[in-house]
């Protein structure tokens, strides 16, 4: 550790950094020529959510927009930027941004490991923390979001926070105001740790230092930097106040120039954010609505969302540190290395941020990452130190010290490194479904709206740019009901929600920009979803009734292009997909939702075949096995390609039985549907090609995904 002190800082990052860079390259080497993966000649990302901000950057470059672009997010504005100076395809750029931007981790730890004399722990840390689990999940190459700067930024305020506290020097305050100001520019959502930040120097404030003017100052800043004010308006104020703490007569007044601070903080609505999640769950404020609104209870997402539910213990501790040992120590190395600098308690937000993963969803987990690694490099070193001094007088001892750092840091590297060659991460999409969606863009208009599930939606919109009704960030219970309930329906009813939520969608989004421009009192207020819009206005309070109805209702005039676009990538989740249409929304009561049993693992013997999980067929008797159930099987249907179409031959069995098995021989998969199911849009389009020609029309259908457009 000792010639670590003797190598210049920048030579320190750039290793890190550079062995950072260098594990992202193995996905990219894994990845190496499988056409499937490249568009344009480079790869695509392998994130739904990045096709989100790459649709904003790319019409700011192409200088227009369409109605749901994010052309203001920050991720957006910074790639068109890079795309504008830097000589590398779009395409290239998109890519690579996480792996170089997300491994610029190691610089926030290095230079706080530097400022506490603690090199050697902050370089093992920088190599940790940069390729942990689930950092390493979330800023690989390809995984184009922001998290590759969300944990930088507040490193970077760790680091500075540190310095401002220590060496009391007046850059620290302006270095802390621009970072929390750009921090809030990259993720608005970082209000809840700048806060926690703000809490943790006041409380240091108040008990320790009461009586340097200094701390006023740093806290004042803070309260600038996070106001509820536009980023140019807190920009401004930050090099504002700067420029007043700089003027001597003033400087013995820094008590009152916190005092401004705070009432402009509270005057800006600073504690918004706060008092918003008062209302929704302490006070339960009610907010105006439409009048005599019908109220309907819809499935929630976060329901079905992995991130959001609990984890074991070992997946938590894997995902900060990569193995429960390493986990361990790395609690205690941040336990000793708080005893040793006190100053790293500053830790505490990022580390129990990461914390409240155990109880409220791994994607939290990113967040303790470097703080742990950070405990961990410490705690090798300190192990070190303890063996030296324990062993002072035995020969080689320095070098066996050396071998024990070495050995311990790679041993803390490989479970992580083993993690990264394992994650085989696919592209969000392959080369033919870009290829499908980019024909159909150029062939409709840019006001024609495709309906899929939401996962679908932003590259929808990226390759295919058209609207869409749910994507990534516009998924509750209550827009997701009628997508779910166009796909499980039959044709006639999916047909004419389609063409209801598509004119009742476009109306909302036409009144919320129209209210804009009016003042408070003059706003159209609507109902919470278009369910209850629509029963409404064609005057039911059943939507039960309204939804049998649906095949009779009198439809809005045609004023956009509707199509449905079926992957065959959405199998897998249709059972989940259902849930949000299986429920009485009256009540709020789940229904029993359609049987969608896929497997693509079974056996296939002379008397039965098993498709796992306790369901296999008898084949003499016809039988399904569900279990302990015994249920009759009412046809079995294989389909197949045959010179580019698709055909099938289906065998009737049982009239009275209730389920449908289907061999999909292309994708050697089993599907086991009951009659709702049987006769649901999906399985109909999809699976059997066979639309109704009075409400949809082939366009594209390839075995990849499938393309309908609506008639009416």
């Amino acid at each position: 550790m000792s010639r670590l002190n003797t190598l210049p800082l920048w030579v320190l990052i750039a290793l890190a950094f550079a062995f950072s860079f260098a594990v992202r390259l193995i996905w990219v080497y894994q990845f190496d020529g499988i056409e499937s993966v490249y568009h344009n000649g480079v790869f695509m990302i392998n994130t739904n959510d990045g096709y989100y901000f790459a649709e904003g950057a790319r019409d700011l470059l192409r200088g227009e927009a369409g109605i749901f672009s994010p052309t203001r997010t920050a991720l957006a504005q910074l790639t068109a930027l890079f795309a504008f100076v830097l000589p590398f395809s779009f395409e290239t750029i998109i890519f690579y941004m996480p792996a170089v931007l997300g491994s610029l981790v190691v610089v926030p730890i290095l230079l706080l490991g530097n400022h506490l004399n603690e090199r050697g722990a902050a370089f093992i840390g920088a190599l940790v923390a940069s390729i942990g689990v689930s950092y390493y999940n979330r800023t690989m190459s390809g995984y184009y979001d922001t998290d590759m700067l969300n944990i930088v930024f507040p490193m970077l305020l760790v680091w500075s926070l540190a310095l401002a506290l220590q060496t009391k020097e007046a850059k620290y305050l302006l270095i802390t105001g621009l970072e929390m100001v750009a921090y809030r520019w990259w993720y608005p959502q970082s209000y809840s740790l700048e806060f926690a930040f703000f809490g943790l120097v006041l409380l240091y404030v108040l008990v320790y230092e009461r009586k340097n003017t200094y701390n006023y100052q740093l806290l004042a800043m803070m309260l600038v930097a996070m106001m509820g004010l536009p980023d140019v308006v807190r920009l401004v104020g930050v090099f504002v106040l700067f420029g007043l703490q700089r003027v001597e007569t003033l400087k013995r007044h820094s008590v009152t120039l916190l005092g401004v601070a705070l009432v402009l903080f509270f005057a800006t609505g600073g504690l918004g954010p706060v008092w918003k999640q008062l209302q929704g769950y302490v006070f339960r404020a009610s907010t105006a609505s439409y009048e005599d609104e019908i109220i309907l209870h819809f499935f929630s997402v976060m329901q079905t969302v992995r991130e959001a539910g609990h984890i074991p213990f070992e997946t938590f501790a894997v995902r900060i540190s990569g193995h429960v040992a390493t986990f361990v120590v790395s609690l205690l190395g941040y336990l000793l290395l708080v005893r040793k600098h006190p100053v790293m308690l500053l830790g505490l937000p990022l580390l129990g941020l990461g914390f409240l993963a155990y109880v409220g969803g791994l994607r939290f987990t990113i967040y303790a990452v470097p703080i742990a690694a950070l405990g961990l490099g410490y705690g090798i070193v300190w192990c070190k130190e303890w063996f030296a001094t324990r062993f002072a007088k035995e020969r080689n001892v320095v070098l066996m010290g050396g071998a024990l750092v070495v050995v311990a840091t790679l041993g803390a590297l490989y479970p992580n490194i083993t993690h990264v060659i394992n994650y085989r991460v696919p592209t969000v999409m392959n080369a033919n479904e870009v290829a499908q969606l980019e024909t159909l863009g150029e062939s409709v208009g840019e006001e024609a709206y495709v309906v899929s599930w939401w996962d679908y939606g932003y590259p929808l919109r990226y390759y295919g740019k058209m609207r869409t009704l749910i994507d990534g960030g516009k998924h509750s219970g209550a827009v997701n009901f009628p997508v779910s309930f166009m796909l499980h329906a039959d044709q006639t009813s999916a047909a004419a929600m389609a063409r209801l939520e598509v004119e009742y969608t476009q109306m909302r989004y036409d009144i919320g920009q129209d209210n804009r421009t009016k003042p408070k009192d003059d706003r159209v207020l609507l109902p919470r979803s278009n369910l209850a819009w629509m029963m409404s206005e064609y005057g039911y309070e059943d939507a039960n009734a309204f939804l049998d109805d649906l095949p009779h209702v009198a439809l809005p005039p045609k004023n956009h292009e509707v199509y449905m676009y079926l992957p065959y990538r959405m199998m897998p989740i249709m059972q989940t997909v259902a849930q949000f249409s299986a429920l009485d929304v009256m009540s709020g009561t789940s229904k029993r939702p359609p049987l969608f049993f896929m497997t693509s693992r079974f056996q296939d013997t002379k008397e039965a075949l098993h498709l796992g999980g306790g369901v296999k067929l008898d084949k003499v008797r016809g039988i399904m096995h569900l279990g302990d159930q015994q249920v009759p099987l009412k046809r079995f249907i294989q389909t197949r390609y045959e010179a580019g179409a698709l055909a099938y031959e289906a065998q009737n069995l049982h009239p009275d039985g209730a389920l449908t098995l289907i061999f999909m021989e292309p994708y050697q998969t089993f599907l086991l549907v009951d009659e709702p199911m049987f006769a649901s849009t999906f399985v109909q389009l999809f699976v059997l090609e066979n639309p109704d020609q009075r409400f949809f029309t082939p366009v594209s259908l390839t075995p990849w995904a499938k393309i309908y457009k609506l008639n009416r």
